[in-house]
């Protein structure tokens, strides 16, 4: 499991980095967003991979890396709504967004450390297609919930959804990586 801590390491160093970017780019234009908002970025980025899976021709020159990178970045941003709150107008500043980034992600990766011990590494012997189908029904279930005004019987919550998200990405991101 060491290999897959230094793996998760790698591929959110590169996620941040593009997050640091875009918030100098844009700041925290995205705090205005409702969860609804981003869960649907969400989606249209897992069914562009989708997409980019089962599609011969390609009409955009951007693969499945980038979109896995935005799953991660938008979950991360949906927990940080979860717990902020959603603005009128942006908020935070690029070291306070980079300090609830972090956040998330460390809560995020202790949650898959603790899976991945009670499951034995059993996504490495998943195909990347099998992740983003993973990745599409956590997002009809976020959004059932959603439609639900967040009330769950015996579901997990929002967050843990957006979690399982962000890891499952992060294992795609290493088996593409891997190839």
């Amino acid at each position: 499991m060491a290999d897959t801590s230094k793996q998760y390491n790698e591929v959110i160093t590169t996620c941040r980095s593009l997050f640091i970017n875009k918030m100098k780019d844009y700041g925290s234009a995205w705090r205005i967003l409702r969860l609804p908002s981003l869960t649907d970025q969400i989606f249209i980025k897992a069914q562009r991979i989708r997409g980019l899976q089962q599609n011969k021709e390609q009409k955009v020159d951007e693969g499945q890396q980038s979109e896995f990178i935005g799953v991660i970045n938008y979950c991360i941003m949906a927990l940080v709504q979860l717990e902020k709150g959603v603005v009128e107008q942006p908020d935070l500043s690029l070291e306070e967004a980079i300090v609830l980034y972090d956040q998330k992600v460390a809560i995020t990766k202790q949650l898959m450390m603790d899976k991945n011990h009670d499951y034995g590494e059993a996504w490495r012997d998943m195909r990347v297609s099998s992740l983003t189908d993973l990745i599409l029904q956590k997002l009809l279930r976020v959004k059932q919930i959603e439609d639900n005004q967040g009330k769950t019987l015996v579901s997990e919550g929002i967050d843990a959804n957006y979690q399982d998200m962000i890891n499952y990405s992060v294992f795609a991101l290493i088996h593409l990586n891997e190839e």
